[in-house]
């Protein structure tokens, strides 16, 4: 059964497509516009998670806070803001908010505060039942859910069958959007950690200082702000899995944090004078040469080498051939599904179109155009006029015919030139298959802006 997500925001437009973006993400979604559909919602049927904005009409997001905490105590309330203060976020805690997001919302940023909060809900439940039900919040994930029939694609589940019950921490690279955390999912699935929790982190995600206190929880007064005790995300983990996405991003000082971790199993909360033992399997993964970070002095040694026990390199969807076909079929009977729309497969010239694009953000650019072309689709099948501009004409306009074939980085860096004056960051972002930090964070380092 999935869980049941209650949306409070009165930005129609925002309000709809956080609601798309969680029932993409397989939960069961009500979306409404003030504090006062949201109790007559709540009166109706249980919430395990409310987000919400704070600035309503009629009652406000903290009054809305405060009545559900009230009536239902056990659920979680994540609450959005354009205006963050010091003074909201200290109400809003002590009125007991999980967490608050600051405005513009980034979807990767909220998905993730989602799922670990699910996730410390599912170890609470799991505590309160004696544990005769599983506390991990992740479905089981066998190897039918790793869409593919190329030799590389089946090379790679071979190794994760050989690998799965190991102690052993895993290193997973690749170019993003590969599909490094359904890989980790389905180690920890197969493995004799699966009833336990799997906790997924993107270290590129989250600042440097609510990262640290969110992996190792800290102690009530241990900095401004902390007005609670609040265990870690490491200490909900033992007995399980940690993914640990886009580890490259890790700051020198939770590098030295993370390694005291491997050797000694065991984490010190913020604050706190006590060190707790846990048992936990790490697998990292990262889109970005952590060797030549180790060489520049940019990642520690003696971490990458903890972290790379056995190591699996994901193949970009460009060389796995015919699995481009594959993904494209499965894509589409999934979005026509989920819409009600019965379509058929899509047509010679468009697949043909897809079957030469580079595809930079991978599978989860591939997985984003179908679903844009199932929910355009006017026909019984998806043709070109379905699929992006950016698609069918980036072959003639973004590559060097001449220097082919092209490094990620420079395709990266030509989209980005071509497209950033056509389109929103996010578009950018998500054509790419990265968030609107690493698309920042490319620019600055390439000097590229909108002129």
């Amino acid at each position: 059964m999935s869980h049941r997500l209650l949306i409070v925001e009165d930005d129609e437009l925002l309000c709809v497509s956080l609601k798309r973006l969680f029932v993409k993400e397989s939960y069961n979604v009500t979306a409404v516009y003030s504090a006062e559909a949201a109790l007559v919602a709540l009166d109706a049927e249980p919430y395990d998670i409310i987000i919400t904005d704070i600035i309503l009409p009629g009652k406000d997001g903290i009054e809305l806070l405060s009545k559900v905490k009230d009536r239902y105590p056990e659920t979680i309330v994540i609450v959005m803001t354009s205006y963050a203060t010091l003074e909201t976020a200290i109400k809003a805690f002590r009125l007991g908010s999980y967490d608050y997001i600051i405005k513009p919302v980034i979807h990767d940023e909220i998905k993730l505060l989602v799922r670990n909060a699910l996730t410390q809900l599912s170890i609470k439940e799991y505590d309160a039942k004696s544990k005769k039900t599983s506390v991990s919040a992740v479905p089981k994930y066998d190897f039918s859910s790793i869409v593919g029939q190329s030799p590389l694609i089946k090379a790679i589940i071979e190794e994760v069958k050989m690998i799965a019950n190991s102690k052993s921490n895993v290193l997973l690279l690749g170019e993003t959007g590969t599909g490094k955390e359904l890989i980790a999912k389905a180690i920890h699935s197969n493995s004799n950690r699966a009833e336990a929790p799997f906790v997924a982190i993107n270290c590129g995600a989250i600042p440097e200082h609510l990262l640290e206190s969110e992996l190792f929880g800290h102690t009530k007064g241990s900095f401004t702000g902390a007005i609670y005790s609040k265990r870690g995300l490491f200490e909900e983990a033992d007995k399980g899995t940690v993914f640990l996405d886009e580890i490259g991003d890790l700051s020198p000082h939770l590098q030295v944090k993370l390694l005291r971790v491997l050797d000694d199993k065991e984490i010190r909360p913020i604050g706190s004078l006590q060190s707790k033992k846990v048992d936990i399997r790490f697998i990292a993964a990262t889109n970005s040469d952590l060797y030549n970070s180790v060489k520049e002095g940019k990642f520690r040694e003696d971490l990458y080498y903890r972290l790379k026990v056995i190591t699996l390199k994901l193949p970009p969807l460009r060389e796995r051939g015919d699995d481009i076909q594959i993904l494209a079929k499965y894509f589409v009977e999934k979005y026509s599904l989920e819409m009600n729309k019965p379509i058929k497969p899509i047509d010679e010239d468009a697949m043909k179109i897809l079957k030469s694009y580079y595809w930079p953000g991978n599978i989860r650019e591939m997985q984003n155009v179908i679903e844009r072309a199932v929910l355009l689709c006017d026909s019984n099948s998806i043709g070109l006029k379905h699929l992006p501009e950016e698609i069918k004409n980036i072959d003639a306009d973004t590559f060097d015919q001449t220097s082919l074939p092209l490094s990620i980085e420079e395709f990266t860096k030509r989209t980005i030139m071509k497209y950033q004056s056509k389109c929103s960051e996010q578009e950018l972002a998500s054509m790419l298959g990265i968030t609107r930090k690493a698309l920042w964070e490319k620019r600055k380092r390439w000097g590229i802006f909108k002129k």
